[in-house]
């Protein structure tokens, strides 16, 4: 069996930043495993700019975005497997890949980062009744084809969902001719940035409706028709609300859910809130020398952040194989009130990081509130928020000072500001 000091299963943001920090960091034997014909992931169908602000300061396509991470990579003599599907992961590190040329491989890895992305939710994860017409397609799928493959899927295009790619794809449909009838959203609130919603759907006049969806699809061959339903506080559909646009197409943006039936076939213990593993403050999943940043552990809002933790995930594999796992046993980071999430969930308190930042995303949209970090009883950090969206992950920092010599599991919270 071949053996590799590291393997990084996925080719894009991720796995991209995770092998070149590995490299910065002295792991000179890794080996990236990427499924497509080159390496960069999504970022290759998204031509829009606003990629790199933090990463490069500067304003990138995906594109070029993912092409100065695979210049650097080239530069410190990455190695990248193309056109190579990794098949099954075991908890020992086992990768198993297979492609046309060298067919079933086994190789034994010290350190496994997986970096594998995430899917669309289908019309299948989702209630709409009727036929089962062409021109149905989620926004990825869409995307994919208008900007890589130049096929237009359709002329009078309905979205349903108000996440990132459709926000994107309802401008880049209008930009290209088609008419964008509206965009419908199941929350009382929208799921995409600000700066999406006002340049994608603002600027160009396209209607949102929210605490809406689409419930019934008509057409035999095509898309005719679609009704829209509005839905009460609990999202149930309201009777008599129904509205009906004439459509050939029907956008779905409804939801990101990270890739990780390997993890699962290796045993990992995942998150049920982010669908990821559940991860330490070095980025290691419940698996020893296993370890886990990207989408796949969950889903970020803007490529710079899935680049910088996979860059600590990375950090975190090195000093993995220099010194093994970090010493002690591990306190979780829990998510309080109005959280939803917290990533890392774990932290080493006899061996605390440098600096931990935590990341997580809030239940619903608030204003003026205040952010809480406590262990048990001791308050560790306030800090007060001017504005608070789901959609929008948040942040906030613990230096090695306020993690050393916990006892109690630490809990982030929102609570409102105290007059």
């Amino acid at each position: 069996m071949k053996k590799v000091q590291a393997i990084i299963i996925g080719g894009g943001s991720a796995g991209l930043s995770a092998a070149v920090t590995l490299k910065k960091n002295g792991i000179e034997d890794v080996l990236v495993i990427e499924k497509d014909e080159e390496p960069g992931g999504i970022l290759e169908q998204c031509i829009h700019n606003g990629f790199g602000l933090q990463t490069f300061q500067e304003q990138l396509s995906g594109p070029a975005y993912a092409e100065r991470f695979v210049r650097m990579a080239e530069e410190l003599n990455v190695r990248i497997l193309l056109n190579t599907t990794v098949t099954k992961l075991t908890a020992d590190r086992v990768v198993e890949y297979v492609n046309s040329e060298e067919g079933a491989v086994q190789v034994q890895a010290d350190a496994v980062i997986l970096a594998v992305g995430c899917y669309e939710r289908p019309r299948g994860g989702i209630n709409i009744t009727g036929t089962r017409p062409a021109g149905i397609y989620t926004a990825g799928q869409a995307q994919r084809y208008l900007n890589i493959d130049g096929y237009m899927v359709g002329k009078r295009v309905f979205i349903l969902g108000s996440g990132d790619i459709g926000l994107i794809m309802a401008r880049r449909m209008t930009l290209e001719g088609a008419k964008v009838i509206g965009v419908a959203e199941l929350m009382p609130y929208s799921n995409g940035l600000p700066r999406n919603m006002k340049q994608c759907l603002e600027d160009f006049d396209i209607p949102l409706y929210l605490s809406h969806t689409v419930s019934k699809v008509f057409g035999k061959d095509r898309l005719e028709k679609i009704e829209m339903v509005a839905v009460d506080e609990n999202r149930n559909p309201i009777a008599g609300s129904e509205q009906y646009f004439d459509v050939d197409t029907l956008l779905l943006s409804v939801g990101l859910i990270p890739e990780n039936h390997l993890a699962d076939h290796a045993g990992i213990r995942m998150d049920p809130s982010t669908k990821g593993p559940v991860v330490d403050d070095r980025y290691m999943t419940s698996e020893e020398g296993i370890f886990a940043c990207g989408n796949g552990l969950h889903v970020h809002d803007l490529v710079d952040y899935v680049s910088l933790q996979a860059a600590r995930a990375a950090e975190g594999a090195a000093a993995y194989l220099r010194n093994g796992s970090p010493k002690g046993t591990p306190l979780c980071i829990k998510n309080g009130n109005q959280v939803s999430y917290c990533v890392p969930s774990q932290f080493y308190p006899e061996d605390p990081a440098e600096k931990l930042t935590v990341y997580f995303r809030v239940r619903t949209p608030m204003d003026n509130q205040q952010l809480v970090i406590r262990s048990g009883d001791k308050v560790i950090r306030t800090l007060k928020k001017r504005k608070l969206l789901p959609s929008v992950m948040e942040e906030a920092v613990l230096l090695k000072k306020d993690m050393e010599g916990l006892t109690e599991d630490i809990t982030v919270e929102i609570t409102e500001v105290a007059s």
